[in-house]
């Protein structure tokens, strides 16, 4: 009776109704048959998605390894198309997450300026904010400042948007803690604090920031040569748990604190490249993004590593 049941379901296409009615027997019954076909070994229903989406196993492996919401892995290609591809995707992410009314905190950086470029939408989201989550000002690749991607975000998707007028990084702890209490800059803050979905990027060892040695000046060594620091995210410095390095980098940079975005509902971490892989994995460990948007060879090291 399984056997002919699961034949006329899954191989003939008859409905349960159907099926019921052929054989005599309700079709609550027949649906009760077909589960214990299927807990049975009699019917197998294999998902073959291997063409569809080839790298489905190592974002399934990365989701599983660090219990994240959700993987998104693109092809491997060059450094300057794999960002391309990465902002794409990670705008066709958001599209699928956003809804109107909500604030959207967003970092800086290359890649995220891609995010920036890529999004396009059709469906407009007028009661959304979209918000700095770093200090945005400067005179160098004023493109990819916060500011500046905020704005193009904001634009996009016909949203209303905020600007941070602070620069990422200040002389002095003190100044920081000046520039921080004012009002104007606190709000925006609080504002960036209440995100519903944020977007970030995540950079490498300090070695390889060429914002490190324009902002430090001759202090940049102090920081390079710190061999606890694996990379930053919102320009913290972490180590290899995620958590901030207590340096003078971090005293005086004008960004998010890490644990109020981690408080975030939603963070989606958007990076590749295997000069990154232990910076992703430390903001993985440190439970600091809850979607991670990056490329096969960049999964395949997280996996393997």
């Amino acid at each position: 009776m399984l056997v002919k049941i699961a034949q006329m379901y899954y191989e003939e296409g008859a409905t349960q109704s159907e099926i019921a009615d052929r054989i005599g027997i309700s079709r609550s019954l027949v649906s009760k048959l077909l589960t214990k076909a299927r807990e049975d070994g009699i019917v197998e229903i294999i998902i073959h998605d291997d063409h569809i989406h080839q790298f489905r196993n190592i974002e399934r492996k990365i989701e599983r390894l660090y219990a994240l919401r959700e993987v998104v892995c693109i092809e491997s290609v060059g450094k300057e198309t794999s960002k391309k591809q990465l902002g794409e995707a990670a705008s066709e992410y958001l599209h699928r997450v956003i809804r109107d009314g909500q604030i959207i905190g967003m970092s800086s950086g290359t890649t995220l300026n891609e995010v920036a470029k890529a999004i396009s939408s059709v469906q407009h989201y007028p009661t959304a904010t979209v918000v700095p989550l770093v200090g945005g000002m400067g005179n160098e690749r004023v493109d990819i400042h916060s500011n500046s991607i905020v704005s193009k975000v904001g634009n996009a998707l016909q949203s209303k948007y905020e600007l941070l007028h602070v620069p990422v990084m200040v002389d002095t702890k003190e100044a920081r803690e000046v520039l921080i209490r004012q009002p104007s800059i606190r709000s925006i803050f609080h504002l960036a604090e209440q995100s519903h979905i944020a977007i970030v990027g995540i950079g490498g060892r300090p070695e390889d920031s060429t914002m490190v040695k324009s902002y430090m000046g001759s202090d940049h060594l102090q920081i390079t040569n710190d061999s606890e620091i694996v990379g930053d995210i919102c320009y913290n410095f972490i180590n290899k748990f995620g958590k901030p390095v207590q340096n003078a980098w971090n005293d005086r940079v004008i960004a998010m604190e890490l644990e109020k975005l981690k408080a975030i509902p939603l963070v989606i971490g958007v990076a590749s490249g295997l000069e990154k892989v232990q910076a992703i994995k430390a903001a993985l460990e440190g439970s600091l993004i809850h979607v991670l948007i990056t490329d096969e060879a960049t999964g395949t090291a997280l996996v393997e590593g």
